[in-house]
C-alpha cells in the first residue's frame, strides 16, 4: 500500500480522518458533503472526498476504517497529511482511553511532528453524550501543549459543529502562529 503522496499529485490540503471503528467518521464525511443522511457500513479501507473549508482552502478528506485489524496500515495514510482530524464517539466513555491510545501513536508517527490536528467529539447530540472538558481530560489532550490542535463538538446526525469544524480545519491549516486548543 502506497502513502497519500504516492496516490497522486496534491491539489490542495491533505485532511486525514482517523478514529476508532462507529466513531462517525464516513456519516461525518457525507454530512460535510452535504448528502442525504444515508446508513453506512464499517470501512473498509477508505473513502475520499474533496471538500471546501472556509477561506477557500481546499482539502482532500481521506476517510480511513477504524476497526482494529485496519489500524496497523493507518501509517501508510499519514505521509504528507497537512492536517489529522481525529472522530470520536462521545457517548462512548468506556472506549474513551482506547481512542486516546490510537491517537497518541498516531501522532508519534514518523512525520507527524507538526501536523496540526483537530478532535472531533461526535454525537453530542445523543443523551449521555461526555462534555468537552471530560473529553480533553481523559484523552490526555494537555499533554499536546507543544502542538497546534483544537477539540470540538459535533453531531454527524443533525450537522451541529460541522461548520465549527470546517472553520477550525481551515484555521488549522493557515501558518501556525496561534493556536487554540478548544
Amino acid at each position: 500500500m502506497g502513502s497519500v503522496n504516492s496516490r497522486g499529485h496534491k491539489a490542495g490540503a491533505q485532511a486525514v480522518m482517523m478514529g476508532l471503528d462507529s466513531a462517525g467518521k464516513t456519516t461525518l464525511l457525507y454530512k460535510l458533503k452535504g448528502y442525504q443522511l444515508v446508513e453506512t457500513l464499517p470501512t473498509i479501507g477508505f473513502n475520499v472526498e474533496p471538500l471546501e473549508a472556509p477561506g477557500h482552502v481546499s482539502l482532500t478528506l481521506w476517510d480511513i476504517g477504524g476497526q482494529a485489524e485496519l489500524r496497523a496500515s493507518w501509517k501508510h495514510y499519514l505521509e504528507g497529511a497537512d492536517v489529522l482530524v481525529y472522530v470520536l464517539d462521545s457517548t462512548d466513555e468506556a472506549r474513551l482511553p482506547e481512542a486516546g491510545a490510537e491517537l497518541k501513536e498516531v501522532l508519534a508517527s514518523p512525520g507527524m511532528a507538526s501536523v496540526p490536528f483537530l478532535v472531533l467529539a461526535n454525537k453530542q447530540e445523543a443523551p449521555g453524550a461526555l462534555p468537552l472538558l471530560q473529553i480533553r481530560d481523559q484523552l490526555g489532550l494537555e499533554r499536546f501543549q507543544g502542538r497546534c490542535w483544537e477539540l470540538r463538538a459535533c453531531s454527524a446526525l443533525t450537522g451541529e459543529g460541522l461548520p465549527q469544524a470546517l472553520q477550525s480545519l481551515g484555521g488549522l491549516l493557515r501558518p501556525r502562529g496561534r493556536c487554540v486548543s478548544w
